[in-house]
């Protein structure tokens, strides 16, 4: 190795020798000739570079090609492609201010500053454009310059020059150009516009600047890239069956649920068939409870501002409590309750406890309000009223791994009985927090113990605890592949020690219990918004609002028709008798669309015989003949089992 050169490290472990000012394309060409063509970006020591950067002495380097199966890949193909939305929308309105522009989850986005909300003759109109700009292979240049240029490269978008000064004063400041376009940008990117050949827009939105509804409105274009072109006809496929399966659509389609503007946003009304929906898991969940050993509470919606104060919430979570209201006659102001746990820790010292009562397990499905920002709110999804499946663990040190094993039992049968695929992730020590760093500590190490011997493996989260314990976060995977945040098991040795709350040991002496604070469901706003996008509306026949629908095929077996109702209903089926004067094709159709989970057909032949004609849901002109007493037999079956599909 000569004094000009420099040795880096590749993953497996040997060197390569590169001349000084090597870079990763560099280093990828002296690899061999087919990592070249396909390097798109390079981690230098970890994190993700350009191509044409030089690398220092000793760096550790790894190659990024173009492939849809590495995420680092698909990041820096979908922030190029942000930049070449960007360049399109500068071309086409040049006076347009420019916000940020960053990949996300299955695509990316930019924020523009202009007169008008895009419309979508707008967006096929950028889209052209940006195709334009990728045959043109702009390069993606990077510069480094001085605070100062920064500003008077930017002087005209008031937009940069804000996120400019919250850069800190020892950070590189680094602007990319690909053709016309400069951006106030870290990067990396793809080596030139010409590598995003497979994209397309998705849609557009209003977004508040940063987030923050105080802020001016914006205009957020969508829209997705991949690196091949299988790959986004896919992913453009997944879009249209998501758009079939919002919730929010089939919520209004199917009567499930409604938010009115007279009464606000993020406040759900649950219509009759919704609210039947919760009351079946309710009604499940608080089994599977009862058996477990828990207690049922019920506390009120409201609680003074010192119980908050107290607890530690109203220094944590006060930007998303509603305002104080100050009562006449009342000293102190009350809150609508962000949350039930200071509540469960009064009852819990209501009474002196010993170790032999202990654990004590409280649980509550309750009302909770939280001031969400209007810009996040999203049907069932993110609301403000939440309905929470909450419980409360009070338990001895000893206990703690006892009690989460059983609550991660509870989970895998709730997450099994919907069909989910489902993971842990271990959520440590946030940096606001607290608690002395020991309690943290004692806390973790607990969580994971728990995790090792019952779950069998875990990611870990760092800094996504709660403000007063480390948690465990379950996320399920529905049908089309997405993520959603389900349960949520808290381990907190702090509220005991704000609330004092002691039990009586086996020598006679005062002990502090540990809290564990979990929900199964999360809340059942979310769960069931992602249950009706999951099961496409179509619930498996235990969930269903409504089971079954009686069809007479004329007038005359109407009255037969609701004998047969009666008697699927005494046995405690929920079913309906569609006795309308529409066409029997036409009725059947109906409760397709309605997704009721069996039609059963009545004639005049089906009376005689004492028999049904079964129509499954989805099963298209397939019936079967059988008894009532048959059909009835296997519907009970259905539904104590839970199965998710028809018979």
């Amino acid at each position: 190795m000569s004094d000009d050169s420099i040795r880096v490290h590749l993953p497996d472990g040997s060197s390569l020798d590169l001349d000084e000012g090597a870079t990763p394309a560099d280093a990828a060409a002296a690899i061999g000739p087919g990592l070249a063509r396909d390097a798109v970006a390079a981690r230098v020591n970890g994190e993700l570079w350009d191509l044409d950067r030089e690398l220092p002495d000793g760096a550790e380097v790894e190659i990024v090609t173009r492939t849809d199966e590495d995420e680092d890949a698909l990041y820096v193909l979908r922030h190029s492609a942000a930049h070449v939305l960007a360049t399109a929308v500068r071309d086409l309105w040049p006076e347009a201010g420019i916000g940020f522009g960053p990949p996300v989850d299955d695509g990316f986005y930019y924020d523009f500053d202009v007169p008008e909300p895009f419309t979508p003759e707008d967006l096929e109109e950028i889209e052209a454009r940006m195709e334009e700009v990728v045959d043109e292979d702009f390069p993606f240049e990077r510069s480094e310059v001085s605070r100062e240029e920064a500003r008077e490269l930017f002087s005209d978008d008031p937009l940069k020059l804000e996120r400019l000064e919250e850069i800190p004063e020892d950070e590189t400041i680094s602007v990319y150009r690909d053709g016309p376009f400069l951006d106030l940008c870290r990067g990396p990117h793809v080596p030139d516009t010409g590598e995003i050949e497979n994209f397309r827009l998705t849609s557009a939105a209003g977004a508040y600047w940063r987030g923050d509804e105080s802020n001016q409105m914006l205009q957020r274009i969508y829209g997705t890239a991949f690196y091949s072109d299988d790959a986004l006809e896919e992913h453009l496929e997944r879009i249209e069956e998501a758009k079939k399966r919002d919730h929010r659509k089939l919520g209004q389609e199917l009567g499930l649920f409604s938010i009115q503007e007279e009464v606000g946003p993020g406040l759900v009304h649950w219509h009759p068939k919704g609210a039947r929906i919760q009351k079946q898991l309710r009604d499940w969940l608080e089994d599977q409870l009862d058996e477990r050993g828990y207690e049922f509470v019920y506390t009120p919606h409201i609680t003074s501002e010192e119980l908050l104060d107290r607890s530690g919430h109203l220094e944590a979570y006060r930007e998303m409590m509603y305002p104080p209201m100050e009562v006449e006659g009342e000293r102190e102001p009350y809150r609508l309750k962000p949350m039930n746990c200071p509540m469960h820790t009064l009852i819990f010292d209501s009474e002196t406890r010993s170790y032999r009562d202990l654990p004590i397990r409280l649980s509550e499905i309750a009302n909770v309000y939280r001031h969400e920002r209007s810009g996040t709110l999203h049907g069932m999804l993110r609301v403000r009223m939440l309905t929470m499946d909450d419980a409360h663990v009070f338990c001895t040190p000893e206990q703690i791994e006892a009690e989460i094993a059983d609550m991660l039992d509870l989970v895998d049968l709730v997450m099994n009985t919907f069909g989910f695929d489902y993971r842990y992730d271990l959520a440590t020590r946030p940096e606001e927090r607290i608690g002395e760093e020991a309690v943290w500590d004692q806390a973790e190490d607990a969580l994971e113990g728990a995790l090792e011997d019952a779950a069998g493996g875990y990611e870990v989260d760092e800094g996504g605890g709660a403000f007063y314990g480390p948690k465990i976060d379950i996320k399920f995977e529905d049908a089309l592949g997405r993520d959603w945040q389900g349960a949520t098991i808290q381990l907190d040795f702090v509220l005991p020690e704000r609330f004092e709350l002691e039990y009586i040991g086996s020598d006679n002496s005062p002990h502090r219990p540990v809290m564990i604070h979990r929900a199964i469901l999360g809340t059942m706003e979310r769960f069931v918004g992602g249950l009706i996008e999951h099961f496409g509306g179509a619930f498996p026949l235990w969930l269903a609002p409504e089971q079954v629908r009686v069809l007479p095929i004329t007038d005359d077996e109407i009255e037969g028709a609701r004998e047969v109702a009666d008697e699927l209903g005494d046995a405690g089926l929920r079913v309906s008798v569609d006795s309308q004067s529409d066409t029997l094709s036409y009725r059947i159709r109906e409760a397709e669309l309605e997704k009721i989970p069996y039609t059963l057909v009545v004639g005049q032949r089906e009376l005689e015989a004492g028999t049904v004609a079964v129509r499954a849901r989805g099963a298209e002109d397939k019936q079967v003949e059988m008894s009532v007493q048959e059909f009835l037999d296997r519907a009970r079956q259905q539904v104590e089992s839970r199965a998710l599909e028809p018979y």
